[in-house]
């Protein structure tokens, strides 16, 4: 494939869907650089991230199809991205994919060439964070920061980026990692 896939990846809570819609806004003029839009099985949310909501059926009629490039589940839910994405990096363009940490080495077996990009926060700024948003209970909030602890992406050299400061640094450094080459990578833990 001839363009550069931006896998995005970083506990929930992270800032991720901010960081990537600020991205999307920023880059909107820029024809070679596509934002991947998730199909995933929860509602639509006006606050949080841009995905196509479906039912677990419709879902699952789309994996029978083929229709997905990627998909997994996590947290009891299934995401997908389409098979746009193919086209798109075939055709040259940079594609910037909102993944998933635990299917990170799968997606590393299809896009060999991927470019992961880790958002961190420190625990506590992440705690906050969720229970801010108000999605989870306490109990579950809890069970999320262990699972944070837990996962770690088994990889060699990521670009990180810290969120815990202002947004316009931490959008600033992404919105630069996806507009050029990787040149500096720091070890993902």
């Amino acid at each position: 494939m001839k363009g550069r896939l931006i896998y995005v990846i970083g506990a929930s809570g992270s800032g991720k869907d901010t960081l990537i819609k600020a991205a999307a806004n920023a880059l909107a003029e820029h024809p070679g650089i596509r934002f991947a839009r998730r199909c995933i099985t929860r509602p639509a949310d006006p606050d949080g991230e841009n995905h196509l909501p479906m039912t677990r059926d419709a879902f699952n009629a789309r994996v029978q199809q083929g229709q997905f490039a990627m998909q997994w589940s996590g947290n009891g839910h299934d995401y997908g991205i389409g098979m746009e994405i193919n086209t798109w990096l075939n055709n040259g363009n940079t594609v910037v994919v909102n993944g998933s940490r635990l299917w990170l080495a799968e997606a590393f077996a299809r896009y060999p060439d991927l470019v992961p990009v880790l958002i961190e926060v420190s625990p506590s700024i992440l705690r906050q964070r969720l229970q801010e948003r108000g999605r989870e209970s306490a109990v579950e909030i809890a069970a999320r920061l262990q699972r944070h602890q837990q996962i770690q992406p088994q990889i060699e050299h990521c670009i990180v980026i810290n969120n815990d400061g202002a947004l316009s640094e931490a959008s600033r450094a992404f919105i630069e990692a996806i507009r050029q080459p990787v040149r500096d990578t720091a070890l993902c833990r």
